[in-house]
């Protein structure tokens, strides 16, 4: 995905990759890599918050979501931290979120995430599921959003959980909702990507729902990146095609984000520097 955005702003000297970043490494690796020739890099669970600490400055967002998946690397050798996750989200919406009532699912770093940029986009009410009512609630009192025991109708639903990633037929019976409801719902997002559509999507787009699968939210995370590396709007299209494209052709999702953004990736972490 960021090979193809990197070949179509014409840098054929950039490259990003993928490295092993044991936690008890991480400290040692990102602060060699603008040594290296690296100009930022992208990291995963579990580093992102241990990211953000590693950092000499930091983004409104990534401060106060408490973590960050993008670090870049400044001329003088510090690092700048960044959440991609937030804005990201808001740029793949098909709507404004200004106005508008949401209902995140989850209570991990993505959902808080979401419901940070949810609220600070202009929402007129977001509320909060998780199977651990009280990690729900203990999210809400941090953001000053509103939990909820069950999933009461909204504009947009945002599933920020992992459920319908390993076993899709699950989906609706982990969720707080059943695939005949979701049409209560204009908007629809899921976070999760895999092959083809999840058990969420495609209940949404049976029931006439705009629907924003993983895989967009992805594009979007990563162009962000790449303008903060590069100084330049990335192409969404090359990324878009690239992204799509491996998964069409190989018949699995095949990128360089493949292990980011749910869990189950590797345990000990990746780090995904880019540079000349």
């Amino acid at each position: 995905m960021h090979q193809a955005a990197f070949a179509a702003a014409g840098l054929s000297g950039w490259r990003y990759q993928r490295l092993p970043a044991p936690p008890e490494l991480l400290d040692e690796l990102v602060r060699a890599l603008p040594g290296a020739g690296f100009r930022g890099a992208n990291v995963t669970i579990p580093h992102k918050e241990r990211a953000l600490a590693i950092a000499d400055r930091a983004s409104v967002a990534a401060l106060a979501i408490g973590a960050a998946n993008t670090l870049t690397f400044a001329h003088d050798g510090t690092i700048e931290a960044e959440n991609t996750d937030a804005p990201g989200l808001i740029a793949a919406l098909p709507t404004p979120a200004r106005g508008l009532r949401a209902l995140v699912l989850g209570a991990g770093g993505s959902a808080r995430a979401c419901a940070w940029a949810l609220r600070e986009a202009g929402a007129a009410e977001v509320m909060v599921w998780n199977r651990s009512a009280e990690r729900a609630r203990a999210l809400a009192e941090q953001l000053d959003v509103r939990a909820v025991a069950d999933a009461p109708g909204a504009d947009l639903l945002v599933n920020c959980t992992s459920v319908g990633l390993a076993d899709p037929a699950s989906t609706f019976k982990e969720l707080p909702l059943a695939a005949d409801t979701v049409g209560r719902f204009p908007f629809v997002v899921d976070l999760v990507y895999r092959d083809g559509d999840t058990a969420l999507i495609a209940a949404a787009k049976a029931a006439g729902c705009r629907v924003v699968d993983g895989l967009e939210v992805l594009v979007r995370q990563g162009a962000l990146s790449f303008e903060r590396w590069v100084g330049a709007p990335a192409s969404l299209d090359a990324m878009r095609s690239a992204l799509r494209g491996d998964r069409d052709h190989h018949g699995q999702l095949d990128t360089d984000h493949s292990r980011a953004g749910f869990p189950g990736g590797r345990s000990d972490g990746d780090a995904r520097p880019a540079g000349p």
